[in-house]
């Protein structure tokens, strides 16, 4: 224990915090100003019970302000000061819980997941094997008529059986046993306690029964009982963490995909190799094919090929070269590159990709809730209903009474309940974010299988980000390059879409700059207006009036002139690019039943013209943020489910009064997004599959929570009036838990 102490106190150590953890916004003045928010695994746990135990123990810690604990993902959210405490402290707390703890992002992880695993492996196969080896001896009991077995023989079946028991009893039951230690210490209940209750009263039952067949409970003995409902148990269990590692590998995947060391080059030129948390903004590396890009950067020598297909959900590998920007977490599949370092740490897309995929895994739905709140009154409800069954059949016959005590223990375990919904929202959650959609809020994934109406912002979400010339005039005399190069000179001092579609259009000419223009002003909605070698002014029509001449039949596209104070230049026409697969979305939307509507900001014509493309019937323009959220909460007070679709930029008060919200990633910064699920990619057609995969999920969830009730509906009324054997109640759990998780990963196949 004291090599763990030693290893944790190596994580008070702030250049190792950023591995695990990030600074935790303050959402007041009176928030600390030097909180953080660290992830961890947290080993050991295998229910609701468990999650509660660790949440208690790190609260308990002064200096730890709120703990988050996932029993399905064994994931844990730690907000602490490091003012009061350090992370060595509150971790040896879930230590001295009885659980383990590694850092989220803990190269050692996936080694502790293999450990493991291979010893749920052997526990499972010793059980195996002595449950086939205590059959063998126990078969001509069931077999021989009364006489047809010496006494001498009975005996020595018997012994034979307790000696193969012993290492099922020792070393297989020993997680059984462990957590249930662990809990009564705490004067806690968990799962594992009725569990390993009935196996050491089946134990002890049966010894007694061996060395003693003329006492009170009878020379009855149950060792096939034994190792077979600890065979299924375990059977179940280690399944089930071979479903877990797949459910939760999306978000591992992500998570390790930063290289733990990268070369950095030397003032000399040299490259050394460094510890990738080392490496700071301006840095100049070098990565190497099969290597993660560990930063967000510029190429400066080189060209490869970046697959950023768990960033973006784009599939295929995106060709990169000097100038172009790479993004920390993707693959450099071809080439060696040098890159200048322009973010690091929680500054990356990649930071923040990764932060939300942990908050969501921690997320717990009002489903997920309720069976939380319901596991631990039912697991006292278990003990005392195992009880009264022995008291009830004590008179009858006591080693039958407590063999139905313990049919009651095994069968009536609540792991299916707990795991019901937590398991098919984290499968939907994993498949989304494989297709480039991140869920931010798990409980979004319920309200968005309810929806009936998709309300879509038409610029940059409907329509590509951005706007491009399609037909330009100038006045006789002017060149469209020269003209263009005016324009820009003014557009390069505004942030309006169309001022950079013209920059954008002049710096793909390779044109130098026209004019240096100064004194800038503009007025919102209008133009700019500013000096050069003459006065000039770039805007709407109204803006540069009376000299404008309007490019004909531009009623559904933009237009944008220049001139002078007496004198019109260049008009140029910009129209917007629907997405390719825009009218695919809003088919498939219909199919599903769910009525789709465009509110937009731009000019009625043009949000008009763009639905009719998209076949859209509901469609209003010149819609101010208010105006928009009046029409969605108009929508909601007549029955409307509705999703918003925007990009996060003008849509905030209707995405946030939306049942769902939905924001494409690459429209704001993914931390300070407030949408439910984040689009990655520039694909619409998600939008479509996500409804219909939560739609998919809420199904899978009710069947779960349905097997769960039917399945101790019936299994416990027959565990009590003795009708259930301890093997058959052993088998009736494990199936049932593994049939909830099962029945889950069904969710991360297709899209």
């Amino acid at each position: 224990m004291d090599s763990d102490h030693s290893s944790f106190a190596l994580l008070d150590d702030r250049q190792e915090w950023l591995r695990f953890s990030q600074p935790h916004p303050a959402k007041s003045s009176q928030d600390s100003a030097d909180s953080w928010d660290s992830h961890l695994v947290i080993q050991g746990m295998h229910c609701a019970a468990c999650a509660f135990t660790v949440e208690e123990a790190l609260l308990a810690v002064p200096g730890v302000h709120s703990a988050e604990v996932n029993a399905a993902t064994h994931r844990a959210k730690v907000v602490w000061s490091a003012d009061e405490v350090k992370p060595s402290q509150w971790i040896a707390a879930i230590v001295k819980a009885g659980y383990g703890a590694l850092p989220a992002a803990d190269s050692s992880l996936r080694q502790a997941r293999h450990v493991e695993g291979r010893r749920a492996l052997w526990q499972w196969l010793v059980a195996g094997f002595c449950m086939m080896q205590v059959m063998m001896y126990a078969y001509p009991a069931y077999v021989a008529d009364e006489g047809d077995i010496t006494p001498d023989l009975v005996f020595l079946l018997r012994w034979a059986s307790w000696v193969l028991t012993l290492p099922v009893v020792l070393f297989s039951c020993g997680p059984f046993f462990s957590n249930a230690m662990r809990d009564l210490r705490a004067h806690r209940v968990s799962m594992d306690l009725p569990v390993a209750l009935g196996m050491v009263i089946t134990f002890l039952l049966s010894s007694i029964a061996t060395f003693e067949p003329e006492g009170v409970f009878g020379a009855e003995v149950y060792y096939d009982s034994l190792t077979m409902f600890v065979f299924f148990l375990l059977t179940g269990r280690w399944l089930e963490l071979r479903v877990r590692d797949r459910t939760a590998g999306a978000l591992e995947a992500l998570m390790n995909r930063l290289p733990d060391s990268i070369e950095r080059q030397l003032p000399s030129g040299e490259f050394e190799r460094v510890a990738v948390r080392r490496v700071v903004v301006g840095d100049v590396i070098r990565v190497s094919p099969s290597e993660s890009f560990p930063a967000d950067g510029v190429i400066v020598q080189g060209q490869t090929l970046a697959d950023e297909a768990l960033l973006t959900g784009e599939s295929r590998p995106q060709a990169r070269g000097v100038g172009d920007s790479v993004v920390a977490g993707s693959d450099n599949l071809s080439g060696i590159v040098t890159v200048r370092v322009v973010q690091v740490g929680e500054g990356t897309q990649f930071s923040q990709i990764v932060s939300l995929m942990e908050n969501a895994s921690l997320e717990k739905p009002r489903l997920a809730q309720l069976a939380d709140r319901v596991a631990k009154p039912f697991l006292i409800g278990v003990l005392v209903l195992a009880a009264l069954s022995a008291v009830y059949w004590w008179p009858t016959n006591p080693g039958h009474a407590l063999m139905v005590a313990v049919a009651v223990l095994v069968v009536t375990c609540p792991c299916a309940l707990s795991l019901a919904t937590p398991a098919a929202m984290l499968a939907a959650a994993g498949n989304l974010a494989r297709h480039g959609v991140l869920v931010r809020n798990l409980q979004a994934l319920e309200s968005l299988a309810e929806i009936d109406t998709v309300i879509f912002d038409k610029t940059g979400t409907l329509t590509q980000d951005g706007q491009r010339i399609t037909q330009v005039m100038t006045a006789e005399g002017v060149t469209p390059a020269y003209a263009l190069g005016l324009a820009a000179a003014l557009a390069q001092h505004s942030l309006h879409p169309l001022s950079r579609a013209l920059v954008k259009a002049h710096e793909a000419s390779g044109q130098p700059a026209s004019v240096d223009i100064h004194d800038v002003n503009e007025t919102i909605g209008q133009g700019l207006e500013g000096r050069g070698d003459v006065g000039l002014r770039l805007g709407s029509a109204s803006f540069c009036a009376p000299q404008v001449k309007a490019i004909p039949d531009a009623a559904k596209v933009c237009q944008v002139h220049l001139c002078t104070s007496n004198a019109w230049l260049a008009s140029w026409q910009l129209s917007e690019d629907i997405r390719a697969d825009a009218v695919q979305t809003v088919q498939a939307l219909k199919k599903l039943n769910v009525e789709v509507w465009l509110l937009s900001g731009d000019r009625p014509e043009s949000a008009l013209h763009v639905a009719q493309e998209v076949g859209i019937a509901q469609a209003f323009g010149a819609c101010t943020p208010q105006d928009k959220l009046s029409r969605m909460q108009a929508a909601q007070s007549q029955g409307a489910r509705v999703a918003m679709v925007g990009d996060g930029l003008n849509d905030g008060p209707v995405l946030a009064g939306a049942h769902v919200s939905m924001a494409f990633g690459n429209a704001v910064p993914l931390a300070q997004s407030k949408s439910d699920l984040v689009l990655l990619g520039g694909s619409l057609l998600v939008v479509a599959q996500s409804v219909k995969l939560a739609r998919h999920t809420l199904r899978v969830v009710k069947q779960n929570l349905a097997w769960a009730a039917a399945y101790n509906a019936l299994c416990v009324p027959l565990a009590v009036v003795g009708l259930l054997p301890a093997w058959l109640a052993g088998l009736g759990m494990a199936l049932s838990s593994l049939g909830v998780v099962l029945n889950a990963l069904r969710l991360t196949k297709g899209f």
